[in-house]
């Protein structure tokens, strides 16, 4: 299986920058599943019906979310009918959409997606170990599905790293999101799982974290409220990564960085 999944999308720009790139990432590494973390990408703040729709018909198979699932209230309708959106596993069981979902890829193989929120620093929800745990029962690697790719959205290194290495050889790949800051530290776990600790954002990184850098200069500086905060509309650099694994066991083979376009320094998969 080869799987591409690429970070938070953020605003305009990161929008402009997938749609752009995803036809010539798709010829470049014929993947077999495609997944967008796309909690920012309304003007950075949620997601909407219209941007979903947009994503999928470019050939995205998934997308997940995370804290600003429900920023946009047009969403919270859609996504009790679009089963490709995801919210995480541990919110609230009454919670509308799915945070988990078992999809077929290009070669007919299954690939079972789960959105995850860790607790760290972040909202106070359901254990996300225990949430997985309780997903991984019902539909387990090598059995009930071919790939299983997890999006752990979390703010701390530690958690997210200790997530990884407890779910090691369980699942094909966990990639985390929410910082919007690609981390250096892709890696095949011990027993066979793709990590990586942040797979960064999709947006203008001549700001800070994908956001106007002005106004959050500000509430640092003179820690005070500030002014609405606005998605920065330079050149974006798509970041994330692609995935490779063993059809026979589901585990992974490899896992690449990818960097392409605005600031950041270029890198994509040799394939």
């Amino acid at each position: 299986m080869r799987v591409l999944f690429l970070g938070d999308v953020v605003g305009r720009s990161g929008r402009k920058a997938v749609l752009d790139n995803l036809p010539q990432l798709k010829l470049n590494l014929r993947p077999d599943f495609i997944i967008v973390n796309g909690e920012n990408a309304a003007g950075g703040f949620g997601i909407t019906p219209t941007i979903c729709d947009e994503l999928f018909n470019a050939g995205v198979d998934a997308i997940t979310t995370g804290n600003h699932a429900w920023d946009q209230r047009d969403i919270i309708e859609y996504i009790d009918q679009e089963p490709r959106l995801l919210r995480p596993a541990n919110y609230p069981i009454t919670s509308p959409g799915n945070g988990a979902g078992l999809f077929q890829a290009t070669n007919g193989r299954l690939v079972l997606v789960i959105n995850v929120m860790l607790r760290l620093f972040m909202d106070p929800l359901d254990d996300p170990f225990a949430s997985v745990e309780k997903i991984l029962g019902d539909i387990p690697l090598g059995a009930n599905a071919d790939f299983i790719f997890i999006d752990m959205h979390g703010e701390a290194t530690s958690e997210k790293m200790a997530f990884g290495h407890h779910f090691d050889g369980r699942v094909s790949a966990i990639v985390g999101t929410h910082t919007h800051v690609p981390t250096a530290d892709t890696m095949v776990l011990p027993t066979g799982t793709a990590y990586q600790t942040d797979a960064g954002m999709c947006g203008d990184y001549d700001s800070v974290i994908g956001m106007k850098k002005e106004a959050p200069i500000d509430r640092f500086v003179l820690k005070m409220p500030g002014p609405r905060l606005d998605a920065a509309g330079g050149e974006a650099t798509i970041c994330g990564s692609f995935i490779v694994s063993d059809d026979r066991t589901g585990l992974a083979t490899s896992i690449e960085p990818i960097r392409l376009g605005g600031l950041l320094s270029q890198t994509t998969p040799l394939v």
